[in-house]
């Protein structure tokens, strides 16, 4: 029995295998990056997901209409919808995304994508892949980019996770070997790890940043996330000005809350599990996950999202119009910046911490207790065209750090 056992796990095991290398040699020979500047139109995919996914993504749909809507008139922008992601369909072709879905996604340049729901053990869905991690390697979008931002705290980080290896790529292969034993699996190559790893060299780079931070747990996870480490000390010797450290995912994690240290870090760059738990506990400084988007970069697809997820007990209790769309806005102004739009993406950020953080003339709870998805965003959207916003903006961030004097 116990012999049968392992030959049926050396077999799943080597079928694993063999598509992780069949993976490396299609990173081998990817092509370069999309130059947005000579499409025209650019394609800009709205995925509706599911649960609050819909509402959400309708209001950050309307802040893109909004900034861009020159664009859209003289035909150098349009928008697709893509309806598909659902739940309740998903299930019914029982995969992460079906594939009518995915081509529809294919046809489009860059995707804002709302959350979707992804099965658990014990709910009434069968066990599909999250479609967030199929459409990372179905698009090969292989960095997961998330800026925080809280100026009143002199925090600016920028993290860049990696989306297509690690402990969630191969989630759902892993697989029980007896009763008694269940294997999951953890993957890091030497090319996946270098593009994520040199992209955030790069990020830092450009925008004068002098120190860039991996995480890892090197120290015990000694293979995989060893390789990592070493990718990261081996490419940051091809940038002197740049300082690199190298932090625990444990530590990291006690340092974000620190204030006599957070500050500290700037560009951080991690694996996938590591940087969803770490870019969560940022997010929740910023002021909750509601108010963190989430850029998913490939060299010819990339998607925007928001952090969290759909939300169902939201939608079942009747308050999903209460939805936060804060998080799918500031993924908007990251697709605005990635297509070239890069004052507009700024004015849209600021809109939102002044709307946020400092005048605070609404407030969104998930509630009745304050306002509707709706009219928060009329009130983004209100600030966006006001011709003060950059003066109020400074003034919040001046104001705010006295508040702390």
């Amino acid at each position: 029995m116990s012999k049968e056992l392992i030959e049926n796990a050396k077999e799943k095991f080597g079928a694993i295998i063999e598509g992780q290398l069949n993976r490396i040699e299609e990173m081998k020979k990817s092509a370069g990056w999309t130059d947005f500047s000579t499409l025209k139109p650019i394609i800009i995919g709205i995925c509706w997901g599911d649960g609050i996914g819909p509402i959400i993504s309708k209001h950050a749909q309307a802040v893109l209409e909004h900034v861009l809507k020159d664009e859209v008139a003289g035909g150098k922008v349009t928008f697709k919808d893509i309806d598909g992601l659902t739940i309740e369909n998903r299930a019914q072709h029982k995969k992460a995304i079906p594939d009518d879905v995915l081509k529809e996604i294919k046809s489009c340049h860059v995707i804002l994508k709302g959350p979707t729901t992804t099965p658990q053990a014990g709910d009434k869905w069968p066990n599909i892949e999250s479609a967030n991690v199929a459409m990372r390697r179905y698009l090969d979008l292989f960095a997961n980019v998330r800026p925080v931002r809280i100026p009143k705290e002199g925090i600016d980080w920028c993290f860049f996770r990696e989306n297509t290896e690690g402990a969630y790529v191969l989630g759902s292969k892993g697989f029980d070997v007896s009763k008694d034993l269940s294997v999951d699996f953890k993957v890091i190559t030497e090319q996946g790890a270098e593009r994520i790893i040199r992209m955030a060299f790069e990020y830092a780079k450009k925008n004068k940043i002098d120190r860039v931070t991996v995480v890892t747990k090197s120290n015990v996870v000694k293979t995989t996330d060893g390789r990592f480490s070493k990718v990261a000390f081996r490419i940051g010797k091809e940038y002197p000005k740049i300082r690199l450290d190298e932090w625990y995912i444990d530590i990291m994690t006690a340092k974000l809350i620190d204030p006599a240290r957070r500050k500290e870090f700037k560009v951080m760059v991690l694996p996938n599990l590591y940087g969803d738990i770490l870019t969560d506990e940022a997010a929740q400084l910023q002021g909750g996950v509601g108010t963190a988007g989430s850029a998913n970069i490939g060299k010819k697809w990339s998607m925007f999202e928001a952090i969290h997820g759909s939300a169902p007990r939201m939608v079942k209790e009747g308050r999903d119009t209460f939805a936060d769309p804060c998080s799918m806005i500031r993924a908007s102004a990251m697709l605005l910046r990635h297509i070239g739009y890069s004052e507009r993406a700024e004015k849209v950020e600021m809109a939102l911490e002044v709307c946020g953080q400092y005048e605070k003339k609404m407030v969104i709870t998930g509630r009745d207790t304050g306002v509707t998805g709706e009219k928060y965003t009329d009130y983004v959207l209100s600030w966006i065209d006001n011709p003060g916003l950059k003066t109020r903006w400074e003034q919040g961030i001046i104001n705010n750090k006295s508040s702390k004097l």
